[in-house]
């Protein structure tokens, strides 16, 4: 467009050129050379100027230090704060952030698209948010960010009172029954380790016979006896559900939640055992190490969406997204609860985030060079820049078949 409009310009200089040279030269034609003369004369003015003033956005024109040219470059900070400003001033108060999401069905959304995700109209418009993630994730300091994950999530877990929130945890599990199976794999554990160690246990029991039980072979019928009684007891505590043991462990583990609950020692030392927990360099080591794995992950994932949903785990994920969908987009209770958390938590991060937000986005604008800031802007509406020249060629063109039309009648 930019070569269209400057040969434009350049095709009206040559006819001007060349209608002056036969200006004279058939006097029959003067009347109608003078009003092609006007109209190319006026459109090379309409024209130089609009390049002027197109050009002096991004650049010097003809490189010349005059006042008031390549604008952007010179105010890049200024615009920085500007598309700050107005990002903030629109977009990330919590005020219009509600008023955006209240008619806003944020779950059937999401459902839709879980749902089908090959679904909708602009897939590129998903590969390059994809990409997008991609490069934000791989341009941040994966140590750096490593470290805020740990402390983030070290100071999340801090602020959780865990004897309450173990306390309901146990009861829930009661009530529905749920640590039965644990207790059974923990007795079948506990007689495989027994049938494991089943030749130490009867030396130990010969070692402490006395002379006589071992003369007699009292003590190897008293070791036979301990092991066959006990893989007997783990046998029917497994298969008698109303066996008295099974309500023993049923009494402890509701002691241990009205403890949890009402005993400020037993709190004390949960809450110590979870700050033991925390300080321990292991955990933040873990931590580490599964932000990374996540982080490859999530890599990996944005940039080759296919190949991840067609591995074995993204089928599975996928199926289990799939009726995640279904769900939102079926269940109307659900969308209440999914959208009052979504707008909930979109306004809480606008609030407390926002002008973090915004002053990231000065930030990275302002340290962009001036030339890159100019050609991206240029890059985005360049094209209907030129049509401005084009425009400004054509539509002067024709104020000047205008004005030379009133001067021949004037």
């Amino acid at each position: 467009m930019r070569l269209f409009a400057t040969g434009l310009l350049l095709t009206m200089a040559a006819l001007f050129l060349a209608l002056h040279r036969l200006h004279g030269l058939f006097p029959a034609w003067d009347t109608p050379l003078g009003y092609a003369i006007a109209f190319t004369e006026a459109a090379m003015v309409g024209g130089m100027a609009d390049w002027f003033a197109v050009t002096a956005l991004f650049r010097r024109p003809l490189g010349l230090p005059i006042p008031h040219t390549a604008i952007i470059p010179e105010n890049k900070d200024r615009i920085a704060d500007s598309m700050a400003r107005f990002l903030r001033e629109n977009f990330l108060t919590p005020q219009v952030v509600a008023r955006r999401l209240q008619g806003f069905n944020f779950a059937a959304s999401l459902g839709g698209f879980l749902g089908d995700p090959t679904r909708g109209e602009n897939p590129r418009i998903r590969a390059g948010a994809a990409n997008l993630l991609a490069d934000v994730l791989e341009s941040l300091d994966p140590e750096q960010m490593g470290g805020m994950v740990k402390t983030g999530l070290k100071s999340q877990l801090a602020r959780i009172d865990a004897a309450p929130l173990l306390a309901q945890m146990l009861e829930n599990a009661i009530a529905d029954q749920r640590h039965l199976p644990v207790l059974e794999a923990m007795l079948r554990k506990v007689g495989e380790v027994i049938e494991a160690n089943e030749p130490m246990i009867r030396e130990m029991i010969h070692a402490r016979a006395n002379t006589i039980m071992r003369w007699t072979g009292l003590d190897e019928r008293l070791a036979n006896g301990v092991l066959d009684g006990t893989y007997r007891l783990l046998a029917e505590i497994i298969v008698q559900p109303d066996h008295p043991l099974r309500g023993k462990v049923d009494e402890a583990l509701t002691a241990l939640v009205r403890d949890l609950r009402s005993d400020p020692e037993m709190q004390a030392r949960v809450a110590r055992i979870k700050a033991e927990l925390l300080a321990n360099p292991a955990l933040g080591a873990w931590i580490e190490a599964m932000w990374e794995r996540g982080r490859t992950a999530l890599l990996e994932a944005m940039r080759n969406p296919e190949a991840a949903l067609s591995s074995s785990l993204g089928a599975t994920l996928g199926q289990g997204l799939g009726q995640l969908g279904a769900a939102l987009g079926g269940d109307a209770r659900l969308q209440v609860m999914v959208n009052r958390f979504a707008r909930r938590t979109l306004v809480g991060v606008s609030a407390r985030y926002g002008s973090e937000i915004v002053r990231l986005v000065s930030e990275t604008v302002k340290r962009w060079d001036a030339q890159t800031v100019s050609a991206r802007i240029e890059g985005a509406v360049g094209r209907d820049l030129q049509f401005i020249r084009i425009n400004g060629t054509l539509v002067g063109g024709l104020f000047g078949l205008a004005i030379h039309t009133v001067e021949r009648f004037l």
